[in-house]
């Protein structure tokens, strides 16, 4: 989807994504047909990379290339707090009241970006249109694919274990349901302290960023393997894991991104369905880890992913560096 809107002024591209945001809660408010409540969430989700493909090209675009990682980080940073605030508040409201009460929130929320979309943001039209297939030969160049198959095993080695975070909590470090959701909650409030220090980090020293992240994460899980049994420990190393999953996430981006400079939207699209297929491929991993050896084991889902994105992300910081700009 990114790439076919990629020529269109991004301001109306995302006020239409909105609307159709918007549209869907308010169709799930009053709907009671099973079939339409899941077209009114299905669509939304068509359009939703639409929107954060614009989102992260306008950060990138309105700042200079050296601080184009740090314009990143700060959405980011609203997409964590958005989740850290925005599910924790829905999911009371659904179980509180209703799950149309919920609806009615986020349709209040998506309504409000709508107008301040509309009375704020300057018209942004692409200033360099490039054609579908000028895009999509970006995908001949073999540092796009070490690239995509990086990012895809980085999210995979992050999101194949806290899948399964709540119940690691609650069969191996045997917690109660209040704590567990505290900790799954430190864990989105350190995702933002992770985007902060990334655009620093990747603003500094991408590549070298890039190639200690897995060997630093592998390190947290070895730890978290060991000391998974101790409540305040494992509290402690859920914090320091939600910082790097926060850095992880900006990191992803920009490796894709930067791979392909010359489309930004189509690599930005790139990045999202790469991190999705790696959740998916991840979380399948996880449950297989916990099927066949115990939920213990499911922190070796990561450690796997992080030592086979490293063969991944070795020849693509010496085949072709990314810009210079964004690689001092």
């Amino acid at each position: 989807m990114p790439l076919l809107f990629s020529g269109i002024n991004r301001k109306k591209a995302m006020l239409l994504v909105l609307g159709i945001f918007v549209l869907g809660n308010i169709i799930s408010i009053f709907t009671s047909n099973f079939a339409v409540a899941i077209i009114a969430r299905v669509i939304p989700a068509i359009f939703h990379p639409i929107y954060f493909s614009a989102a992260f090209t306008m950060a990138a675009n309105s700042v200079s290339k050296e601080d184009a990682p740090k314009a990143v980080s700060k959405v980011f940073i609203g997409v964590s707090a958005g989740m850290v605030l925005g599910v924790p508040i829905a999911s009371f409201l659904a179980s509180t009241v209703s799950f149309q009460l919920s609806m009615a929130f986020f349709a209040v929320i998506n309504a409000i970006v709508f107008i301040a979309t509309w009375a704020f943001f300057p018209s942004m039209p692409v200033k360099e249109r490039l054609s579908y297939g000028a895009q999509l030969s970006v995908l001949k160049n073999p540092v796009t694919w070490l690239s995509i198959m990086a990012v895809l095993l980085l999210n995979s080695a992050v999101f194949g274990v806290y899948s399964y975070l709540a119940e690691y909590l609650k069969t191996v470090t045997n917690i109660s349901g209040k704590l567990i959701s505290f900790i799954l909650i430190l864990f989105g409030a350190a995702n933002i302290i992770g985007n902060i220090i990334a655009g620093k980090l990747l603003t500094k020293n991408a590549i070298k960023t890039v190639v200690v992240f897995p060997f630093a994460l592998g390190v947290v899980y070895i730890i978290l393997f060991f000391i998974g049994q101790f409540t305040l420990p494992m509290a402690i190393m859920t914090l320091v894991w939600g910082i790097f999953a926060g850095i992880g996430t900006n990191i992803n981006q920009y490796w894709i991104s930067s791979a392909a400079p010359k489309a930004p939207d189509f690599a930005n699209g790139l990045f999202l369905s790469s991190v999705n297929l790696g959740t998916t491929i991840g979380t399948a991993a996880g449950g297989l880890f916990i099927s066949g050896l115990g939920t213990e084991y499911v922190v070796l889902v990561g450690i796997l992913s992080l030592v086979l994105s490293v063969v991944f992300i070795l020849p693509r910081s010496y085949m072709n560096r990314p810009i210079k700009q964004l690689s001092k």
